[in-house]
């Protein structure tokens, strides 16, 4: 099942922490493809990949508000309270990540500050299929309308019938979402970028998805900015003598399970741990619904065994795991040390399910190593900043010495002048 290193050099860390080769194929030309139609021939293109794709006959792309304020009867009460719970959280977290604006006097006279603009026309990007994942449309709805963006679009893939999982509906309408396009694949990257008839065209787009969705947004990067680059799913699991081998086992099927090609990674420093996780994964797997496709991840995924925490540490600094739970004894203080991950879970009894759905923070995170550079999504991911800049007389004349010089040293007459006319007159 997975595969057992023991105190490996960390030369060997790049070949055992490989991540899973996806299978480009013709991806990238099959996306180009699908892109230039929509680019082209807009509606009448989608209505095509509709029949082809999704098995939809078609119709009317954008669903009704009639449509939308029946999916709640749709939920169970227990279901309606948990978005409503965990919308909540989500909300509370990230209104507290607002910009408090302040001036700055960098030298008497000139006062400097920044302001956080919403970006005006943001794109949704959710996945359905056999996980319809209504619980990203909370991790990206919600700070869009903390942000203040003016228009929120979803795209989604329907059902051979036309329609869209009700909890996606539900948790949308619990975010404010109004415009909801039942839309999938790499056609719903196009439609949003380019803007179609039925489709505005927005600004910047958000949101997992396979193979061809990821192409399609790094395709379309210079018309359409987007969230960050994206991969499998993938979590590390740092664990000692204190951890929990059931624990650490469930947390390494939790991630596991959604699908063949991502990673799970286990880093301890007791041997002993390695043997009961093993016996744990086989035991829970047999419980679970989604086992094959479970089953093929761990075959992608890695035991290594180390000396101390402290190269457990170095060692997921350097993987930059998107999830990173610390299942050991001081698991707070070693928190400390952690420089790169998506998100971090302290503690035994911190799941990474809980920040999946309902904890508060963003599970909309970089994968694939990407955490080294890119943070996970947030409010200020929704805002543009632009920054102020204001002068008196006596501010220019305090720094008019300093800009002149340089300029006269780049060789841009110009721009001296421009200080130099003021001071003249």
């Amino acid at each position: 099942m997975m595969r057992v290193y023991k105190y490996p050099a960390a030369s060997r860390w790049p070949s055992i922490l490989q991540r899973p080769a996806q299978r480009a194929g013709n991806v990238q030309q099959t996306v180009a493809a699908i892109l230039d139609d929509v680019k082209t021939n807009g509606d009448k293109a989608l209505q095509v990949y509709a029949r082809k794709l999704d098995k939809w006959e078609g119709g009317k792309l954008e669903i009704s508000a009639k449509e939308i304020q029946a999916a709640a009867k749709q939920l169970s009460p227990a279901l309606r309270k948990a978005i409503k719970t965990a919308a909540a959280n989500i909300t509370r977290f990230h209104e507290a990540q607002q910009l408090r604006p302040g001036v700055i006097e960098t030298q008497p006279g000139i006062r400097c500050w920044r302001k956080r603009v919403a970006i005006e026309r943001v794109g949704l990007y959710i996945p359905g299929g056999s996980a319809p994942l209504f619980s990203t449309v909370l991790m990206l709805g919600i700070p869009a309308r903390i942000a203040g963006c003016e228009e929120i679009i979803l795209c989604t893939p329907p059902n051979a019938d036309g329609t869209v999982h009700p909890a996606i509906l539900f948790a949308a309408q619990c975010c404010g979402i109004t415009r909801i396009f039942r839309i999938g694949g790499a056609q719903a990257i196009a439609a949003m970028a380019y803007g179609t008839k039925s489709v505005p065209r927005v600004f910047k787009i958000f949101g997992p998805g396979n193979q061809y969705v990821t192409a399609a947004k790094q395709q379309l990067q210079q018309l359409a900015a987007i969230d960050m680059p994206a991969g499998p799913s993938e979590v590390l699991v740092i664990a000692d003598e204190t951890a929990n081998a059931a624990f650490v086992a469930a947390d390494l099927l939790s991630q596991a399970e959604h699908g063949p090609d991502s990673q799970v990674v286990l880093v301890t420093t007791t041997e002993q741990l390695i043997g009961k996780v093993k016996e744990e994964l086989a035991a829970q797997l047999q419980q679970l619904e989604r086992r094959d496709i479970t089953r093929e991840a761990l075959k992608q995924s890695r035991l290594v065994l180390v000396k101390t925490l402290d190269d457990a540490i170095t060692l997921s600094n350097y993987y930059a795991p998107e999830h990173l739970i610390l299942a050991c004894d001081k698991a707070t203080t070693f928190a400390n040390k952690v420089k790169s991950a998506g998100s971090v879970f302290i503690g035994h009894y911190s799941p990474e399910s809980v920040g999946d759905y309902a904890s508060g923070t963003n599970h909309t995170l970089p994968t694939s190593g990407y955490a080294a550079m890119y943070s996970g999504v947030s409010v200020e991911s929704f805002c543009k900043t632009i920054s102020f800049q204001q002068l008196s007389r006596k501010g220019l004349e305090g720094i008019a010495g300093t800009v002149m010089t340089m300029a006269e040293g780049e060789g841009l007459q110009a721009h001296k002048q421009a200080v130099a006319i003021r001071l003249n007159r």
